[in-house]
């Protein structure tokens, strides 16, 4: 039994907690996510089960949509509503115009910090685990792309925001960043992910839905949904299922199926032949 499962996340629990809750209801240890999810964060969390557990680390390539609802004025030891507040400014001078325009800056390929509180790793070791444990981190920026970013409502000081993204993209960190930008400080107060890549909240159930129905998208079926497909002849098969290079241009990370349409792998460009990323047969 190895596939996807699509859940739509609580707010409350930690992704760790939906891994032990579907391991329980899979009856196997091997299960793992693409992708956290902040304990007050709701919406799609993709597991993989079994020989699924190695697509994930390709997923968490895939692009991100997220709706969240910001709040000005306050800023968050956390830049979410979980944090301690640090610090409080009047709104009354905010206009909706001016929160329209400085989220322009928002739009396309930018530098971002990650919230300090972020699960980046730090010589070996979370972030959130250091700064937990009283440590000043100083996280440097990285590049990430916004591909849209859509207000769908103000109500200042609370605006609504919907957000289309790379992975690696922080929400939290935009709303810290449009608060500093507005002079107000900001922070996240609600924030659902309704997609990762093709898995959007549609094909999510809820932990009591699943509880009455484990509903696993086979590997074969979400290989095909995730990656571009090839379909191979037997000798193609038969060196893809020992590793071997082929001799293919391919554009990027490809799912490789057997002539009887048996996922065997994940194979990507290099050195103008396709080699193996994850074989899994």
């Amino acid at each position: 039994m190895s596939g996807l499962v699509v859940v739509d996340k609580p707010a409350g629990i930690t992704s760790h907690d939906v891994v032990a809750r579907v391991r329980r209801l899979a009856g196997t240890r091997k299960v793992g996510h693409a992708g956290t999810l902040d304990p007050m964060a709701t919406g799609v969390l993709v597991l993989g089960l079994n020989r699924a557990t190695r697509l994930l680390g390709h997923l968490t390539l895939t692009d991100k949509r997220y709706d969240a609802t910001i709040r000005l004025g306050v800023t968050t030891t956390t830049d979410d509503a979980e944090g301690e507040v640090v610090e409080t400014c009047p709104t009354d001078d905010l206009t909706e115009d001016a929160v329209r325009e400085a989220l322009t800056a928002f739009r396309g390929e930018i530098e971002q910090v990650p919230s300090a509180v972020s699960a980046v790793k730090v010589d070996g070791q979370r972030a959130y685990a250091r700064v937990r444990a009283g440590e000043e981190v100083d996280l440097p920026s990285r590049r990430v792309t916004i591909h849209a970013l859509e207000v769908t409502d103000v109500r200042l000081p609370d605006l609504d925001i919907s957000v289309h993204c790379s992975s690696g993209t922080y929400i939290r960190a935009v709303a810290r960043d449009l608060g500093a930008a507005l002079s107000v400080g900001g922070h996240l107060t609600v924030l659902r992910r309704t997609s990762v890549g093709p898995f959007d909240l549609s094909r999510a159930r809820t932990l009591d839905e699943l509880g009455e129905n484990l509903s696993i998208t086979p590997i074969a079926d979400a290989a095909r949904a995730t990656f571009p497909a090839l379909d191979l002849d037997d000798a193609q098969s038969s060196d893809v299922r020992v590793g071997r290079r082929l001799d293919l241009h391919l554009a990027g990370p490809t799912a490789l199926f057997a002539p009887d349409g048996e996922f065997l792998a994940i194979y990507g460009p290099r050195e103008g032949d396709a080699r193996a990323l994850a074989v899994f047969v």
